[in-house]
């Protein structure tokens, strides 16, 4: 799988060590930053990994910032990205299980990195089920499209 990942500062080493990690576990990884800890904005990093998603070119998406929080928000903003955040195994299994989601967002000032690890393995692993799911995932689609 074709992974696209990115974090702001806050989320700098947690990235890293999330990005080898998933390199580990057999899957493409690319990094469109930041590269440095030095301050930087976390909607630049969101928007780069959110649009690699939404063009096809990568199947999911990893975003790490201090709480998780504002990387969500900026990567939901572009169309059709479900982007979660996430901070334990049973949301990181349900989120795509249930809601076909293609980013998650992690906090590295509220989830420690070994436990990131698991979310993303188990993120990465876990199939959409389909079935009364797909329908409400094409809800969210057609609110998305101001069509509900």
């Amino acid at each position: 799988m074709k992974i696209a990942i990115g974090s702001d500062h806050a989320g700098f080493e947690a990235k890293n060590a999330i990005a080898d990690y998933i390199k580990g576990l057999g899957h493409e990884v690319t990094d469109f930053g930041t590269y440095s800890a030095d301050s930087c904005d976390y909607p630049e990093f969101a928007y780069k990994v959110a649009k690699a998603v939404q063009s096809g070119e990568f199947e999911r998406g990893v975003l790490v910032c201090g709480t998780g929080i504002g990387v969500s928000m900026c990567a939901n903003k572009v169309k059709g990205i479900r982007c979660a955040l996430c901070t334990d195994d049973f949301t990181a299994e349900m989120t795509r299980r249930h809601n076909d989601s293609n980013g998650l967002a992690m906090g590295a000032r509220v989830t420690p990195v070994e436990k990131m690890k698991d979310i993303v393995r188990i993120y990465l692993s876990t199939d959409f089920e389909g079935g009364r799911h797909k329908r409400r995932v094409d809800k969210i689609t057609a609110i998305e499209n101001d069509e509900l």
